[in-house]
């Protein structure tokens, strides 16, 4: 149980228009996005490649906050800007911060692994929970098998079958979006990424031939190949 602040970078999409230009733009259904909940989603080059993997916050009905890993904010306004032709909403970077609670319940926003993370201009850490670290951090993304950006996915290369997360990030049920058909026709054909997200131990890692891209002691995540996992 700890908490630590979280790196991230975070854009806000509002106005008349914000709902339906991002149900059109995103991997994941928001239409039943109820205000004060969150999501997380895909946003796709049209070849199906990812650009950048974030959450959805809908904080009120025309008002959508999204954030992102540090470092790729720039990128997922350029992501949301691209199709925006003539569609009434304003694009707002945020100078917000969030703080991950890990290892224990409460109220924020949806997350990975066992926990929350608050989201805000200056949230605050639970009094009851005592502060963790980069470390800790690290070891419970781990644990959750979580991609970050920039690390375990390579805008403009890594494709989302590869990531492990389309589970939660993707829905198969919506209409249209850049780069639904790459997404829809591995899941229709019940096709596999030629590689997937595993947490193994460094010495498997090494002995997989898989690209090592975060570690910490014995436990990393990697890209092992299918083939390998039927060993």
């Amino acid at each position: 149980m700890f908490w630590f602040e979280y790196p991230r970078d975070v854009v806000q999409v509002s106005g008349p228009d914000a709902a339906t230009y991002l149900q059109s733009q995103t991997s994941q259904d928001l239409r039943p996005l109820a205000v004060g909940s969150s999501v997380w989603t895909f946003l796709l080059q049209p070849t199906g490649k990812i650009d950048v993997l974030a959450r959805v916050w809908r904080t009120t009905d025309d008002t959508f906050v999204l954030d992102t890993d540090a470092g790729f904010g720039e990128v997922l306004v350029a992501r949301i800007n691209r199709f925006k032709i003539r569609v009434k909403a304003d694009v707002t970077v945020l100078p917000w911060r969030c703080i991950a609670v890990r290892g224990v319940d409460g109220d924020g926003l949806s997350t990975w692994g066992s926990g929350y993370d608050l989201l805000g201009d200056d949230p605050q850490p639970p009094a009851s929970v005592p502060a963790g670290t980069a470390d800790d951090l690290l070891v419970a993304r781990i644990d959750a098998v979580w991609p970050q950006m920039g690390s375990e996915i390579v805008p403009g290369e890594t494709i989302p079958a590869e990531t492990g997360v389309t589970d939660v990030a993707v829905s198969f049920t919506k209409g249209c979006y850049p780069g639904q058909e790459l997404v829809e026709r591995m899941d229709s054909r019940a096709a596999t990424a030629p590689r997937v997200l595993q947490r193994v131990t460094a010495a498997e890692a090494e002995s997989l031939g898989a690209r090592v891209t975060s570690s910490h002691g014995d436990a990393v995540l990697a890209f092992v190949p299918r083939s390998a996992l039927q060993h």
